[in-house]
């Protein structure tokens, strides 16, 4: 059984995952508009990506006896000045997730809630992947700089993108 500092620590974590979803959602939006579907694909896939990390709190929360309680989700930015923008973004904003798991995980370990330390682990191997992903795609974005060429390649490549369901 969870405690209850700890349920409500994973309640407010569903709904940093689900701010996450809205946030890609958004910029998915936002690429598409400006007609970029390569890049509204691959911010979509994160949305959906963000989805299965709050569900996999959600199922977690139940599993273990807890209760979940949906809070409201604030308001996220609804445009970006540019593709390399929104990826700074993402990473501003994937750093700030990686501390509310490492937090989570202090908390655990202050617990000694081994559980939820195991369940944990998935989360912080995803934010490393999800940080260096960012990071690439910064990187590439700052070599491409304004080339419209190479922001349309870009940008095919990342219609290629297919979403996988994160393993239960």
């Amino acid at each position: 059984m969870l405690s209850k500092k700890l349920e409500d620590a994973l309640n407010a974590q569903i709904n940093a995952e689900l701010w996450s979803a809205y946030l890609y959602l958004s910029m998915s939006a936002h690429f598409a508009a400006e007609g970029k579907p390569g890049f509204a694909n691959w911010f979509e896939i994160q949305f959906k990506e963000e989805q299965d990390h709050a569900m996999k709190f959600f199922k977690y929360i139940i599993e273990r006896g807890g209760k979940v309680e949906l809070k409201p989700v604030a308001e996220v930015p609804l445009s970006w000045k540019s593709p390399l923008d929104a990826f700074e973004d993402t990473l501003k904003h994937e750093k700030v997730v990686t501390g509310l798991i490492n937090d989570l995980v202090s908390l655990a370990k202050e617990e000694k809630d081994y559980a939820t330390e195991s369940l944990l682990k998935w989360f912080i191997d995803e934010q490393v992947e999800e940080e260096a992903t960012a990071t690439s795609f910064i990187d590439a974005l700052k070599l491409i700089k304004d080339n419209g060429f190479g922001i349309y390649t870009l940008d095919k490549e990342l219609q290629g993108r297919a979403y996988s369901p994160i393993a239960e």
